[in-house]
């Protein structure tokens, strides 16, 4: 007999709404999973939202504080998937009470607040998952392989993008992603944590980085209700936007290896592209996330001229048959988030990790942070992953 595992959802806005439909999926794609989601409550603080989410998925309950929650014996695993300012406090206070928890990314919005959540989840020892979910595409997972085993040579460099138009809009509503205190360091917490984190999955740890930020939107309109997602306002009152549109960052890998790092919320004509090439000494791996389930692959001898190919990953790549029969069928976004589920309950079922960790995400805040430091003062400055 298979055990439950009581669930609760912090936030529901897209990403609140995406764990739940990953937990719903679970025993559908991984049926032999030792502990099977039930659903207990939803804590949502914009009136309506969370009495609809309980209507639609089925929750017992609904509340408008999160604190509840850390107080409910039925409810053994939070996820964690409101604003990035509240990340520490709700992160810390539920592994202080004793719920597994997975976090969205950044964890908080400085490497202060994603150490601070790390050490609550160690001396409460119970399990953390963070949502680097693009790690989990099983094209990524080959391509880390592929490059483990020495089958490009050895790394010489990489470039990792991220270019969305999620923010380019000039009647962007101002919402707490654009403040400082709030929203962290903009483009940098929402897009680049996740090329830190695929860097490092790849490459191994940064020790050293110089970046350059801009901000291209220097005002948005406030918005008059609440909102969800990239709202768009108009008519309200101007504020500054005090965080940063885009970023652009050397690299310098502990294996030598050189890299690129740039992120953008502004790109028009750039829908969520993702990706990063690998260039080694014998050969180079490209992916896009855009057409996820493939990889450019080129290895051999030749060096000069030598030839790409198209590889379509198949159910022998990470967790892609549980999903596919057979290679070159599509996989979408919210696979990645129900692989990163699975592995959360997997890890909460046998108290060891599986996926990326709190520590993981404490390394990519640490990236972050030293983009700050080198964007303020226009020099290097070595990566520090401890606070």
């Amino acid at each position: 007999m298979v055990d439950s595992l009581g669930v609760a959802v912090v936030g529901f806005g897209w990403m609140g709404r995406v764990h739940t439909q990953a937990y719903a999926r679970l025993p559908h794609h991984y049926p032999h999973l030792p502990l099977r989601p039930r659903l207990v409550t939803i804590a949502e603080d914009v009136p309506g939202r969370a009495e609809e989410a309980a209507a639609q998925f089925g929750f017992a309950a609904t509340t408008r504080h999160w604190r509840e929650i850390a107080a409910d014996p039925r409810v053994q695993a939070v996820s964690i998937t409101a604003p990035n300012f509240l990340h520490r406090e709700i992160g810390v206070a539920m592994a202080e009470a004793g719920k597994h928890i997975w976090i969205e990314k950044p964890v908080g919005l400085t490497v202060a607040d994603a150490q601070a959540v790390a050490d609550a989840v160690a001396k409460a020892g119970v399990q953390g998952a963070v949502g680097f979910n693009y790690r989990n595409a099983p094209a990524v997972e080959a391509a880390r392989e592929l490059i483990a085993s020495g089958g490009i040579g050895t790394v010489t460099h990489v470039r990792v993008r991220l270019f969305s138009d999620y923010a380019a809009h000039p009647d962007g509503a101002l919402t707490w992603r654009y403040e400082k205190e709030r929203g962290g360091s903009g483009v940098l917490g929402d897009l680049a944590s996740h090329g830190a984190d695929l860097a490092r999955y790849l490459l191994g740890d940064i020790t050293s980085l110089t970046a350059d930020t801009a901000v291209f939107i220097p005002e948005r309109a406030r918005p008059t209700g609440a909102t969800a997602g990239h709202t768009l306002a108009t008519g309200g009152e101007l504020g500054p936007v005090e965080n940063e549109d885009y970023v652009n960052c050397l690299l310098r890998f502990a294996s030598g290896a050189r890299g690129v790092l740039e992120a953008c919320r502004v790109s028009v004509g750039e829908q969520n592209n993702y990706g990063f090439e690998v260039h080694g000494t014998q050969g180079a791996v490209f992916w896009d996330f855009r057409r996820m389930n493939e990889l450019g692959v080129s290895r051999g001898t030749g060096y000069q001229d030598q030839p790409v190919s198209t590889v379509y990953v198949g159910p022998g790549d990470g967790e892609f048959g549980a999903f596919q029969p057979g290679a070159a069928n599509a996989m979408g976004y919210d696979d990645l988030k129900v692989i990163e589920a699975s592995r959360f309950l997997r890890s909460v079922a046998e108290g060891v990790p599986h996926g990326a960790t709190l520590q993981d995400a404490v390394h990519s805040a640490a990236v972050l942070d030293a983009m700050v430091r080198s964007a303020e003062s226009g020099a290097w400055v070595d990566v520090a992953p401890k606070a």
